[in-house]
């Protein structure tokens, strides 16, 4: 047994179930939308950009600050984008990667890239060095379209693979650095030069709906992130799919406040406005102070939320006046029941799409009937490729039947979710079309799961269902937690950090932090003989090699390795003593970006780093 079976115990018991009948109505017209577009269908996010502009030309687009852009005029920046993409060298089929904060440059150079015929890839803004590095690699990119808000990641980074590099002036973020000599500051010129004038179809004429299209990062439980691959076909149906759940029409008015690297942003916010003809705004970052502002000022109805800024937003004091808002609807992942309830009794009846996924899933759930707490429902097993399939926690294997097959979990079970790998050549449906490392997809495949030849998507994500088909979120396998809304790969960081002076063994893990989502990173280490742990040199190598997000919060300087009996690094009983000193003897440093280091753990030092005490689940 193991002892998550707890956690994410929906709060409304007294809310009463959706007929079945009614759910399986709703995720029945979202099947049917999802299947509108075949995997050989002549037609890509370009085709749909271009019918799109043309149909509600005059209306906004994207709004950004003071600024609005209509239909007719990003079509327009996208075909100046696309000329010069091309004047430059790119080619249908060539990787152009994108390092760019959200602003309306990142949208005219995605866009110029399809309608190309090129294949974008989003490069997190937050990563330089050897991530930056790898994200290029394994793209392949031939070029990187860097916005000057990201200029310090090139220049603190060796090793970058010989691309050109075009600079998008950023007016809110100018930089005075000397500029590489891979970097060229021409694109600007040459974008006022360009014609504004339809960029010619011929080159992606041929291109079908299932070939890629994006190339957006996930993080996985081991190692560097990888490279999801993203079709033209999946884009699409993403908003038709939810054109049909909103009911969206080109009156709503979409927020997007995530980052656009990430798939959500990118792809359902996106996907489905222009699928309606809808509006987007778009902003830098999210912003507790300017949340509700935004929404009230531009009628804003739908948000993609993580739990993080749903907990920020509730934790602000309570004004007059906030439940008179335009807002309607929110799609995301990550609300607490707590958080949910709260929100719901605080700003009024909006309808929450909680939902599960990933970037690179072929299944996935979503929460259509306002059922608190769940991410999704199943009223109907035969018309799903999801399955949840039982799994031992502490051994880290799939209990198998008398057949040697794969068990399915009953009610109240917690197992891992799995989706049936559907290859059909006219349903895209169900397909998992995997990463740009062939070694990476096939590593999440799983083979004669329930009967021969068959082949699953395996998500590494525990959940469990109720008797009435509702499901919720428990966990993830392995080793990668989530932190400040970002993936983090315990492997990835202690690969990174195991050349400190003198260290023998680091094992990198995440504890919960109570009043915050997901769970901050902690670093256990083990020190040679003669070797003292300087706190300092620890801080200054996180600062020159991790995003801030990835370095570990605290760092507990172990007398002795804690290893199982096959050598693996024991973090069960780690995690549970979380940071609270009384629970160990060990030394235990907190960082603390004021003064630029480590510091030895207080109450005082964790009050400024903006965490709590810790409290042990063992006396819950």
């Amino acid at each position: 047994m193991n002892d998550m079976t707890h956690i994410h115990t929906p709060l409304a018991t007294l809310q009463q179930p959706v007929p079945r009948e009614h759910t399986q109505a709703l995720l029945d017209r979202r099947a049917a939308a999802s299947a509108q577009i075949k995997p050989s269908d002549l037609y890509t996010l370009a085709d749909r950009l271009e019918a799109q502009a043309l149909r509600f030309a005059e209306r906004p687009f994207l709004i950004y600050g003071g600024q609005t852009y209509t239909y007719a005029q990003v079509d327009a920046q996208a075909n100046r984008m696309a000329h010069v993409f091309y004047d430059n060298g790119l080619r249908p089929g060539d990787v152009c990667a994108i390092a760019m904060e959200n602003r309306p440059a990142f949208f005219f150079s995605w866009f110029g890239l399809v309608k190309l015929g090129a294949v974008a890839a989003f490069i997190n803004t937050q990563v330089s060095g050897k991530p930056l590095v790898h994200a290029l690699e394994s793209t392949a990119a031939k070029a990187v379209v860097v916005g000057e808000e990201c200029l310090g990641n090139v220049l603190s980074t060796d090793g970058l693979p010989d691309v050109p590099w075009w600079l998008i002036r950023d007016p809110e973020n100018p930089s005075d650095a000397a500029l590489p000599a891979c970097v060229d500051e021409s694109l600007a010129v040459q974008l006022e030069r360009a014609p504004a004038t339809a960029f010619p179809r011929d080159g992606r004429a041929s291109i079908p709906a299932e070939s890629t299209t994006l190339l957006i990062f996930t993080s996985g439980t081991t190692g560097l992130p990888k490279a999801a691959r993203y079709s033209h076909m999946r884009w699409l149906s993403s908003g038709d799919v939810m054109e049909v759940t909103l009911g969206a029409t080109c009156e709503d008015v979409f927020y997007c406040c995530l980052p656009l690297y990430h798939g959500a942003a990118a792809t359902s916010v996106t996907s489905t406005a222009l699928r309606a003809g809808a509006s987007i705004v778009v902003r830098r970052r999210f912003s507790v102070r300017e949340f509700w502002h935004d929404v009230r000022q531009h009628g804003i109805t739908t948000f993609q939320y993580i739990g993080e800024i749903c907990r920020y937003l509730l934790n602000r004091p309570v004004v007059a006046g906030e439940r008179e808002h335009s807002l309607r609807y929110m799609l995301g992942a990550g609300l607490t029941p707590d958080s949910w309830q709260r929100w719901i009794e605080r700003f009024g009846p909006i309808q929450v799409f909680e939902g599960w996924g990933s970037t690179e899933a072929n299944a996935n759930l979503i929460n259509v009937d306002n059922y608190v707490g769940s991410c999704g429902r199943v009223p109907d097993w035969s018309r799903t490729n999801l399955r949840l399939v039982r799994y031992d926690i502490e051994n880290d294997i799939h209990p198998r039947d008398a057949q040697g097959f794969y068990q399915l979990c009953q009610p109240g079970e917690v197992g891992e979710a799995m989706g049936f790998i559907v290859n059909h050549p006219q349903i895209g449906g169900g397909r998992f079309e995997g990463y740009t490392c062939a070694h990476a997809t096939e590593s999440k495949i799983r083979r004669d799961v329930f009967e021969p030849g068959d082949a699953y998507w395996s998500s590494g994500d525990l959940l469990r269902y109720d008797d009435d088909g509702y499901f919720y979120f428990v966990d993830r396998i392995g080793d990668t937690f989530r932190w400040k809304s970002e993936n983090v790969s315990t492997l990835e960081v202690a690969d990174t950090l195991s050349d400190l002076p003198g260290l023998e063994l680091i094992n990198v893990y995440g504890v919960q932090v109570p009043e915050h989502e997901g769970r901050a990173g902690m670093a256990a280490i083990l020190m040679q003989d003669g070797h003292c742990f300087d706190p300092q040199a620890f801080y200054d190598l996180t600062e020159a090699r991790l995003p801030r997000y990835a370095a570990p919060v605290f760092v507990r300087v172990s007398a002795a390795a804690d290893l199982t009996s096959t050598f693996k690094l024991r973090k069960v009983d780690l995690q549970r003593q979380g940071y609270a000193p009384c629970l160990f003897a060990d030394p235990l440093f907190v960082r603390d970006d004021s003064s630029g280091t480590y510091q030895p753990y207080s109450l005082q030092v964790l009050a400024r780093a903006g965490l709590p005490p810790f409290v042990s689940s063992d006396h819950e």
